[in-house]
């Protein structure tokens, strides 16, 4: 464990939390500023796991910053499988709910085309909100894979109207 990228206590970790702060208040911003947000459930649960995340992550940088003041290391057992169970579920929380959201942003504005004709709901903004909730799931890309990263951006890039293919994202992630 003391090799690996975003461990708890060091300068990368605290980055990687601070992103996932970042991308998850975001995403909130975007969603609660967006008008009849909470007439969709899955928006909702977007609102509401996104919330438990920034918390969670932003205990885990303060805890960071605590580690790197002290130049303590935190490689307690207890603590990391407390940590490793946490970001499982709150990740999880998180990708459900950014899936089910992209599932109904793709619904209303490709496949039934509820955007063209109701101009009064803001689809631009559920979409750009469900993308940050996504880039969020790419931070764990220190912690988990970088594929992930590649995947969340292949799914950004869709909702957000585009096609896509593993050479723009590859030109996506060097760029990153």
């Amino acid at each position: 464990m003391k090799g690996l990228f975003g461990r708890p206590g060091t300068f990368s970790g605290l980055m990687l939390r601070l992103g996932q702060c970042g991308f998850g208040a975001a995403s909130i911003g975007v969603m609660v500023t967006s008008s009849g947000f909470s007439s969709y459930t899955a928006f909702c649960y977007l609102i509401a796991s996104l919330g438990l995340q920034v918390l969670w992550s932003l205990g885990l940088a303060c805890l960071d910053v605590y580690a790197l003041r002290r130049k303590r290391h935190l490689q307690n057992p207890i603590l990391v499988s407390l940590l490793v169970v946490g970001d499982w579920v709150t990740t999880t929380l998180s990708l459900a709910a950014a899936c089910s959201s992209a599932g109904i942003a793709i619904l209303y504005a490709r496949d039934m085309d509820i955007c063209k004709t109701h101009k009064n709901i803001p689809c631009g903004r559920y979409q750009v909100s469900v993308a940050y909730g996504i880039y969020h799931l790419g931070s764990y890309c220190g912690l988990i894979s970088c594929d992930v990263l590649d995947l969340s951006l292949s799914v950004a890039h869709f909702i957000l109207g585009g096609q896509t293919t593993h050479k723009q994202n590859s030109i996506f992630y060097t760029i990153l």
